[in-house]
């Protein structure tokens, strides 16, 4: 008979519980060992937090570029081949270009979402070593650098944009209001050769305006980036919904930019009518729509008290009934108004007349409110009307008084923005009296009216007016029409020639406007957190 081996024996003589402890006590040993080679060989904070922000996944024909969004918080796991790797806490890396040619090369980084990722943001492809050690070695040059002083690196055929930094970008809380104009080199989101739908007011290039820098300016938020417009994220979020452009002719300029941008990467149907204008992206079933509406408040022109028939009545208590009953149809709705309450009206409260603008035949009868008073109740007016209906649940967004450069007179008394080709700069900048006072009242009204939200919408200010004061250089000036022989110097006694410094050329600064529209509707649809006002 063979006899068990002694060190046999005396284990199977042991206690079980004994022998148990004996096993787990050596697995622990076994882990410990193993453990400490791992923290060896791939030292801990190899692991960096990125944010991938740029003009959306696909090509950007305006810009012949290929580029990558994934707006969520993604962690990259650096693997032992970049042990040498470390992210130290409140590292900021600049935006680096990341190759999408090699995919022999991208093989070893895991990129796990640790925050919410629909299914057309995630992004599956992996990063090169290399790559990813070459952002975080170049962090060190500008770690010192404040986001005014980081500027926006133009992207290249190949190539994303990485940015990584705080929260700020994605959290709600930046203020997309307050920043500096800066020439970016990779140019204009469309041509105006590439749109078919722009008015031909605002074709300034096919007019012949011979210098072309304002189409490259971009708005950089003191404290965030602002994403170029990504067509087909905005299209995304978008899915199934309908945005409603509504207001005067400064509403019809920025509806167009808006379709001008989306036809880079798809052209939409016309299903419009004589109420609306209406164009319909097959691919997301998305339908931008613009409503004229001059003043957004009820107007009429049958005679009132000492109003003859033919001028216009505004009754600033009630709301234009023209879009209203369509109001639960929108998703979201862009409000522009504000430049008609220069125009003649009269105007009345309470079937009272209670003041005019170029109309008042009665010197003797006092006016009780001036254009300015009228136009902030009238947003206060409508601005309750649509946060009180009862079946609107959509996003409003209030995009306040675009500033207007006439110089030396007003649009109908000579002012002229003739020759101006760049952004004014912070010392030169000079105040438009009444263009500060419509923005004073518009925000009261607005400030007014979100108290008496009831329904389930929302009201967002779009606060455009400071920023966009300094942008003298976007309007179309002379260059309002193609004709060969029109005047666009002053005469012999420089006076200056007939001339638009109201609406803006396409493409241009109104261009801005939408990415703004887009980063409000990112905010909204994905749940980050933003402000009213």
């Amino acid at each position: 008979m063979k006899l068990a081996s002694p060190k046999a024996f005396t284990l199977a003589a042991l206690p079980k519980t004994i022998s148990s402890i004996a096993i787990s006590v050596g697995g622990l040993a076994l882990f410990l060992i193993f453990g400490s080679l791992l923290l060896i060989s791939s030292p801990i904070g190899s692991t960096v937090q990125v944010y991938f922000l740029g003009r959306g996944v696909g090509i950007d024909h305006s810009v012949n570029t290929n580029t990558l969004v994934v707006p969520t918080l993604l962690e990259v796991v650096v693997p032992p081949s970049a042990n040498n790797v470390q992210k130290k806490s409140g590292d900021v890396l600049t935006p680096e270009k990341i190759s999408e040619n090699s995919p022999s090369e991208i093989s070893d980084i895991k990129v796990e979402s640790v925050g919410p990722v629909s299914k057309n943001e995630f992004w599956s492809k992996e990063i090169a070593p290399s790559e990813v050690q070459s952002v975080v070695e170049n962090s060190t040059s500008v770690d010192n650098q404040t986001d005014e002083e980081t500027s926006v690196k133009s992207l290249n055929s190949t190539s994303s944009e990485l940015v990584v930094n705080s929260s700020k970008a994605d959290s709600g809380s930046c203020d997309l209001y307050h920043g500096k104009w800066f020439y970016d080199s990779s140019g204009p989101l469309y041509t105006n050769n590439t749109c078919p739908v722009l008015t031909q007011m605002q074709n300034c290039q096919g007019n012949g305006r011979p210098d072309k820098d304002y189409e490259s300016y971009r708005w950089k938020p003191s404290q965030c980036n602002l994403p170029h417009f990504d067509a087909k994220k905005f299209l995304e979020l978008m899915r199934g919904k309908t945005l409603a452009f509504i207001g005067d002719s400064v509403a019809r300029n920025q509806m167009e930019s808006m379709l001008c941008i989306l036809w880079q990467v798809e052209v939409p149907r016309n299903r419009g009518n004589k109420r609306m204008q209406r164009w319909y992206f097959k691919s997301t079933s998305v339908n931008i729509v613009r409503i004229w509406s001059s003043w957004l408040i009820h107007q009429t022109s049958a005679p009132l008290d000492f109003a003859p028939a033919g001028v216009v009545k505004l009754h600033l208590d009630a709301p234009d009934e023209g879009f209203m009953d369509l109001l639960p149809t929108f998703d979201v709705v862009v409000l522009s108004s504000g430049h008609w309450f220069a125009k003649q009206s009269v105007y009345v409260l309470n079937n009272e007349i209670v003041g005019g603008q170029l109309w008042w035949p009665d010197n003797s009868r006092p006016k009780k409110i001036d254009n300015v008073e009228a136009f902030g109740i009238s947003v206060d007016t409508i601005l309750t009307a649509m946060g009180t209906h009862p079946n609107y649940t959509g996003l409003t967004i209030v995009r306040s008084y675009s500033p207007d450069h006439y110089e030396g007179g007003a649009w109908n008394t000579g002012g002229s923005c003739t020759g101006k080709s760049r952004p004014t700069l912070e010392g030169e900048l000079v105040e438009n009296g009444f263009t500060n006072v419509m923005h004073e009242k518009q925000v009261g009204g607005f400030n007014k009216a979100i108290q008496k939200v009831s329904n389930r919408s929302k009201l967002r200010l779009m606060d455009i007016t400071e920023a966009f004061s300094y942008r003298l250089d976007g309007h179309p000036g002379p260059y309002r029409n193609p004709d060969p022989n029109k005047k666009t110097k002053r005469g012999p006694h420089g006076e200056p020639p007939p001339q638009d410094c109201l609406h803006w050329c396409m493409p241009g600064p109104v261009d801005t406007w939408n990415e703004i529209v887009l980063e409000i509707i990112r905010r909204e649809y994905e749940g980050t957190a933003t402000s009213t006002a």
